[in-house]
Parts: C-alpha cells; structure tokens; sequence
C-alpha cells in the first residue's frame, strides 16, 4: 500500500491524538519514495520526524511539529538547521481551511485571524486583500486550498465494504475529502457494514473517500489510539534520546522498520 505513494507526492498526515498510522511510516520508510511535501492536520510529531530522518521529505507544511512531553522533534530541527528541508508556517485554522477550501473545490477560503500575525510575512502565499462585501476598508486574509495526493491514517474499525470508523476525529475527514487518494490502517475489519449501525453510522468515513484499508494491529504504536490503547510515551522518550544523531536514529530505524506487519484487504 506504501508502494502507492509516488515520488514527490503531497501527503496529508494527522496529529498525534488523530490516529497516526506507525504502520505506515514503517511501510513507507521501508519503500524508500522520497521528495514528499508533508502536511500536517495541523500538527506534527514522532511520524513526520522519522520521515525526515529517513530521507523522504523535502517540505513539510505544518503549524507546530514535537514530541510532545518527549521534547521536541531531534531530526526535524536538525534538517532545518542544515536547511535541508523546506518549511511553510501555518497555523491549525489556516490548514483546515486549505483543505476546506479544496473539499469544496474552490480555489481559497478567508479568514481573518491571521491579520496582525507575523505569519503572514513568510507566507506569500497567503493574500490580504479588502473584503469586498464591506462599504469600509476591511482586511481579510485567502489562503489557497490545500491539494493533497494522499491521506494516511490510523482507525480502530473498517468494515468489508471500506466504510472507516473515525468516530470524533472530524479532521480525518477533513483530510480525506482534500484528498486523491485515501490509505488507511485499521485494528481490525468488522463483518457488518458500519453505516447500518445507527451508535457509529454518524463517525463513519464512507467508502467512496477511501482507496485502500490494510490491518494494522496496534498500528499506531508508540502513539495512543482512542478507545484502543494509550500512548507509550516511554518508547517516545527512547526515541528523542536515540535521534539526536543521524547514527543513533538509523540504529533506532533499524529496529523500527524491521517490526510489525500489516495485511491488505480486498475490497
């Protein structure tokens, strides 16, 4: 399913409380693809970090990217020190009206948070422009939809049919509409079709977004899953130590992309 991710592709990837799927980052590594522009939903964390240390990523768009109580992302900030890796400052509203903004197929979304904010010098991106609905001068900030080749995630549930339980985890749908193609790991396949279900029907992400579904036991390890298991943040800890060199990561990555499997479903 990795193998699926060309080259130079944009990959939409969630926070650390979302459902990040380890699984894949292992798959991924193990593929090799690189040139990736990453953007996180609306953070980053152990996952887009060992991207990076990895090779794979030339930009990453996000509006904070650590560890959390492991401190903050070693092969991230080293990139960024020796420049090696392109960096676009958001922040979390600006990148959910990206993908706003690409779900409904129109070419920006406005907001006006932003105004008064640094950030907005480093992103040329982003226009300023007068809101043109009011008789006064009045500010207002486009930011330019957010494309993205692929979302990939990790969800406790998928049925047969490819129905997603995200649950509450509205920001995977979010990345999912924004996307061309959706890959997801899952705990485990339901034999019922989920949208049957009235409790889950309204937290399931239907079929029709989704490309490809792989089980992935635990797959979101070392991160915490809702409703599954926690996070184990000892084994983030054990990575923050390990990846402040390059040979203490590639010792880490090692043992990492050697562990687990996950299997296709057939849909």
């Amino acid at each position: 399913m990795a193998g699926a991710i060309a080259p130079g592709s944009r990959v939409a990837l969630p926070a650390e409380y979302a459902g990040v799927s380890m699984a894949m980052t292992r798959a991924m590594i193990a593929c090799g693809h690189g040139d990736l522009h990453l953007v996180c939903v609306p953070t980053g964390g152990l996952q887009v970090d060992m991207l990076i240390g990895a090779g794979l990523v030339s930009c990453v768009e996000t509006s904070a990217l650590s560890l959390g109580e492991a401190g903050g992302a070693p092969r991230f900030n080293e990139a960024v020190k020796r420049g090696a890796l392109a960096v676009r400052d958001a922040t979390c509203p600006a990148v959910h009206a990206g993908l706003m903004a690409a779900q409904k197929g129109v070419p920006f979304m406005p907001i006006r948070g932003l105004i008064g904010s640094d950030v907005l010098a480093n992103r040329p991106d982003w226009k300023v422009i007068d809101n043109p609905m009011a008789p006064d001068p009045d500010p207002i900030v486009l930011i330019p939809a957010i494309h993205v080749d692929y979302a990939v995630f990790h969800a406790p549930l998928a049925d047969r049919s490819g129905n997603v339980w995200i649950g509450r985890r509205r920001e995977l749908a979010a990345m999912a509409y924004a996307a061309g193609n959706v890959l997801v790991t899952v705990e485990r396949i339901a034999d019922h079709d989920l949208l049957d279900n009235e409790t889950l029907a309204a937290g399931v992400l239907p079929s029709l977004y989704v490309r490809d579904i792989a089980v992935a036991p635990r797959g979101a390890w070392p991160y915490g899953l809702w409703g599954e298991y926690a996070t184990d943040t000892a084994e983030l800890r054990r990575y923050a130590q390990a990846a402040r060199s390059q040979s203490g990561f590639d010792e880490y990555l090692s043992g990492f992309v050697g562990e687990g499997k996950h299997s296709q479903v057939t849909r």
